[in-house]
């Protein structure tokens, strides 16, 4: 079971000079405790149809055309594409990362093979993978002397190094 959840609690109607109306739906994403919102017309869903439909077995989407643009058709299809969406969630294990950015969720990639002095032919590819989202990241190398006015303290840096380096190093 996925952290994701999403629902569509509400739409608008959008007027352009440039265009015709169109509708914008609201989807509340909620991931891992933290709630946020993007807005789609009905275009950019059916877009992401038809790149899913290439890599996974795709739910049924509410049709393109719609006849009247009454407030209960606008609900149905507002309906229907909520419940596209939790299906694609509740039926795949891993959600495609063109999911993902269409929901505007940040995703963490496999990181490639760590290399330093050249690289370890007996390691094999799957046990260099991250098997967890990191915890701390460095917003610069920490192997460089930090700058005077640097609010990570050299302390944190030290530390993580020994820590790295040195794991049987008693502290003084």
């Amino acid at each position: 079971m996925h952290s994701v959840m999403v629902c569509i609690p509400s739409f608008r109607s959008e007027d352009s000079a440039l265009e015709k109306g169109y509708t914008v739906f609201k989807i509340e994403v909620l991931m891992s405790g933290r709630q946020h919102t993007v807005e789609k017309r009905y275009s950019q869903f059916h877009t992401l149809h038809k790149m899913l439909k290439k890599i996974i077995k795709t739910p049924e989407i509410p049709s393109k055309h719609v006849r009247n643009w009454v407030p209960r058709v606008l609900e149905q299809r507002r309906q229907g594409l909520e419940l596209y969406l939790q299906t694609i969630i509740n039926e795949n294990e891993v959600l495609p990362k063109v999911f993902l950015d269409f929901l505007n969720i940040r995703h963490f990639p496999s990181l490639p093979k760590t290399e330093s002095c050249g690289s370890f032919e007996t390691e094999s590819e799957e046990s260099s993978k991250l098997s967890h989202q990191p915890v701390l990241l460095f917003l610069r190398d920490p192997y460089v002397l930090p700058a005077a006015d640097d609010i990570c303290s050299n302390v944190v840096i030290e530390g993580v190094i020994h820590g790295i380096f040195y794991p049987d190093l008693q502290p003084r």
